[in-house]
């Protein structure tokens, strides 16, 4: 479901204070929220954590048990071929646990709108804020901290979404127990829908627009140079085509004289 009003966020700068609101990009905040695309793609995330490892070993992976416990006849036990077989203490498993993938693939697509609907869902929820940037000199939890407090969102799950990698700010945010610092270009419907809060920095919007717009603009540029380049040639093959005429009517008495 789209809705086409412009969809607002509270800003604030580097140390917290507001600064009013400003208007979200309405290529990605235009009121879209799928559930079913959501659920696919949580789904999907955490089925690819799984590795996997679980096995056990059928009667052919035990040790020993390659010998007949007894002969087959004249002990009154019943028969038995092998000490590993699965009736046996100590033997083999039957369809037991192998190891196996449970890797899950989602197109491209489906996670781009995946991750559109849980960006609008933190909007349309007032949880997404927008901070002018995250600038720490240095690895500093503290002043994490008291940004978050001085947000009012210190106790809850914060996503702090930077524009690409911060060092300084992923170590700050490394030890709160309740944060998690990460790309805006890295986040995944997960890591949007697992937090209350999600923090983004400004300059993450505008880096993604102007890297979509600059493709556009160098297929718009090529297009006239090859269609100049694509009519030369017609000319010059117009050009060539006279001369092959005179050498077909060259040929004619030659073909004359070969009947006499």
């Amino acid at each position: 479901m789209a809705d086409n009003a412009t969809i607002n966020a509270a800003s604030y700068d580097s140390k917290g204070k507001k600064g009013g609101n400003v208007a979200l990009p309405s290529d990605v905040f235009d009121g879209t929220i799928n559930m079913p695309v959501m659920h696919q793609a949580v789904k999907a995330y955490l089925a690819n954590q799984r590795q996997g490892n679980a096995a056990t070993k059928t009667r052919g992976f035990v040790i020993g048990g390659n010998q007949k416990p007894w002969k087959q006849k004249g002990t009154g036990r019943a028969r038995q071929g092998s000490t590993r077989a699965p009736n046996w203490v100590g033997g083999g498993t039957v369809f037991g646990p192998t190891p196996r993938s449970y890797a899950q693939y989602v197109p491209r697509k489906v996670r781009a709108l995946a991750k559109k609907s849980a960006l609008n869902a933190r909007a349309r929820e007032n949880n997404l804020f927008v901070v002018d940037s995250f600038s720490f000199d240095a690895p500093k939890t503290s002043e994490l901290v008291a940004l978050l407090n001085t947000l009012g969102v210190n106790g809850k799950k914060v996503l702090i979404l930077t524009d690409g990698v911060k060092k300084n700010v992923f170590l700050s945010g490394r030890n709160h127990p309740s944060t998690h610092v990460i790309p805006y270009s890295d986040a995944s419907t997960y890591h949007i829908l697992w937090s209350d809060v999600v923090l983004v920095e400004a300059a993450a919007f505008g880096g993604s627009e102007v890297a979509e717009q600059q493709p556009e603009a160098a297929e718009t540029q090529s297009k006239p140079t090859r269609k100049t380049a694509a009519k030369k040639p017609t000319a010059k093959k117009a050009a060539a085509k006279k001369p092959a005429a005179k050498k077909t009517a060259a040929k004619k008495p030659a073909a004359k004289k070969k009947g006499k």
